[in-house]
């Protein structure tokens, strides 16, 4: 099932012709250029058992964007990771090595 048909608010069927639903969705935002970028890289250990992760937060752009950073930035790092709510979640505290990635590919990035 595509991803258009999940968010539908309630409506099973409607018998009205004329009937449009609403598009629930977020419009993917406009993706800012890497040197209008203001990325904060802390690291975290909050909900992962007491392991340490790296976590990219204030990314302004797409989902599809913020996906192909978050692997360019993990090959980089030879590490996994995963995108949530906004934010990179990269495993290990490599929150200074992210920074120097970031800072290379244009990016305005510091930790926090």
């Amino acid at each position: 099932m595509s991803n258009k048909n999940k968010k539908l608010e309630g409506i099973v069927y409607s018998t009205n012709p004329d009937y449009e639903t609403k598009n629930t969705e977020q419009f993917d935002r406009e993706t800012l250029i890497p040197s209008k970028q203001n990325l904060l890289v802390r690291l975290s250990t909050q909900g992962r058992g007491g392991k340490k992760a790296s976590v990219i937060q204030r990314f302004i752009g797409s989902e599809e964007d913020l996906e192909n950073l978050a692997q360019k930035i993990k090959k980089y790092c030879g590490t996994g990771g995963a995108v949530k709510n906004g934010e990179i979640i990269i495993q290990g505290d490599l929150s200074q090595k992210i920074v120097d990635y970031l800072l290379s590919a244009g990016y305005k990035a510091k930790k926090g």
